[in-house]
């Protein structure tokens, strides 16, 4: 998610905006940038009381939706709710997905991992289709499968930074049913035998990415073009993973000009 609110302009995402209108782009780029503050307090190994940073925030996020925000960044979301109508959970939750990666919650079942998908990714979807000016049950439905799809990728690619944070996202039954352990993961034992678990997450993934690139067949198209540059781009970041093996000591992303043939393709399927 971009840094600041200028910085999804310089970024391989920005043409995905073009269509958008000046204040559609403006809300887009605070929300990112709320996003990417709360994903710094989580996962920057200097911030000082992190924990305490966000219940200041969820303190602003309510001061908000009473008519006293207290920062700059709270001003400008009061704004951006108030036009487009986002509900305060688009922030609450978010911050509750951070506090979980703060806390070192586990998660047994994907059922329960699905708790944690929802408030970092999911939420992140609704909020962005609310300021797209898109609503509805099948909307609902894209925020939580392309949400799934896209933090699935991250767990994924992100395994092994993951592990130096004391962090261990896949499900402890997953693990269990190759004969690994929370342990195995954060140690790096067995990394061949993690491949298997890995690929079966890729498998979720990509089923996720399929249904979430069917509901944007049933929403506005152009609307729909930052959902899809976004499904294309994570789709492609896990391609580049899987030719791996899931054998990867570092997380594998992608080249910009990766990135800008995934978004190519995603607006060619937009206008084809």
């Amino acid at each position: 998610m971009p840094a600041n609110k200028n910085s999804y302009k310089k970024s391989s995402f920005g043409p995905a905006f073009f269509f958008l209108s000046k204040r559609r782009r403006e809300a887009l780029a605070n929300y990112y940038e709320f996003c990417r503050l709360m994903d710094d307090i989580a996962d920057e190994p200097n911030i000082p009381a992190p924990l305490e940073q966000l219940d200041q925030w969820s303190a602003e996020i309510h001061r908000m939706y009473d008519d006293a925000p207290q920062t700059d960044l709270g001003r400008r979301l009061q704004r951006d709710a108030r036009e487009f109508s986002i509900p305060a959970d688009r922030f609450l939750l978010l911050i509750e997905g951070m506090r979980a990666d703060l806390t070192g919650r586990c998660y047994e079942t994907s059922h329960d991992l699905d708790w944690y998908l929802y408030r970092v990714a999911g939420v992140v979807g609704l909020a962005t289709l609310d300021i797209l000016g898109v609503r509805g049950p099948q909307a609902e439905r894209l925020a939580r499968v392309e949400g799934t799809a896209v933090q699935l990728t991250n767990i994924i690619r992100d395994v092994a930074d993951d592990a130096r944070l004391r962090r261990v996202y896949i499900p402890a039954d997953l693990l269990r049913r190759f004969s690994l352990s929370r342990t195995d993961v954060l140690e790096n034992r067995n990394p061949r035998v993690l491949a298997f678990v890995l690929a079966e997450l890729s498998r979720q993934a990509r089923a996720a990415y399929e249904q979430a690139f069917a509901c944007m067949k049933q929403l506005p198209r152009l609307q729909m073009i930052p959902c899809r540059v976004m499904g294309y781009v994570y789709l492609k970041n896990l391609a580049k993973i899987e030719k791996t093996g899931f054998i990867f000591s570092r997380p594998v992303k992608l080249t910009k000009h990766e990135k800008l043939s995934a978004l190519i393709y995603a607006l060619f399927k937009t206008f084809c």
